[in-house]
């Protein structure tokens, strides 16, 4: 068996392909629409890239779904170059935010459903939580008025 071995590992390594292989990935894009021929003109740009293997336009959300084996980048690169405005897609369920309607985060222009996705500070404790914790039997010397 090491004979078969050696010859099918000589013939798998006789390909020409020496690059990395692509990933299969979902890859979202905004991009503001207004006609049927700008919908048409981006989902035909995009399309004829090589790997792509679904796309799909959302004209009322202004979002581009394209799936297949491509590059994030390059999927941005191929919508601008029809003379759209593009960029990834920012906004994520508002469920997944702590503060989703804090000023950073809260966008108008934003789908149902969905806020803008930055970095949040983290909660800050409440003044209830103060006064819950200063009065504990772990530290006895935080009240020596009595």
């Amino acid at each position: 068996m090491g004979y078969l071995d050696y010859l099918s590992e000589l013939c798998s390594s006789t390909s020409t392909r020496k690059g990395k292989r692509k990933v299969m990935q979902t890859v979202e894009v905004k991009v503001k629409m207004d006609c049927e021929g700008c919908e048409r003109r981006v989902k035909s740009s995009v399309s004829s890239m090589s790997g792509v293997k679904t796309v799909d336009v959302n004209r009322k959300q202004s979002k581009v779904t394209v799936s297949g084996y491509v590059k994030p980048d390059k999927v941005l690169k191929s919508v601008r170059s029809t003379g759209k405005k593009a960029e990834f897609w920012p906004y994520v369920p508002y469920n997944l935010v702590y503060y989703p309607y804090a000023p950073p985060s809260y966008d108008k222009k934003a789908p149902a459903g969905h806020v803008r996705n930055v970095a949040q500070p983290l909660q800050s404790p409440t003044v209830n939580d103060r006064l819950a914790t200063m009065f504990s039997e772990d530290n006895t010397e935080a009240c020596s008025i009595m």
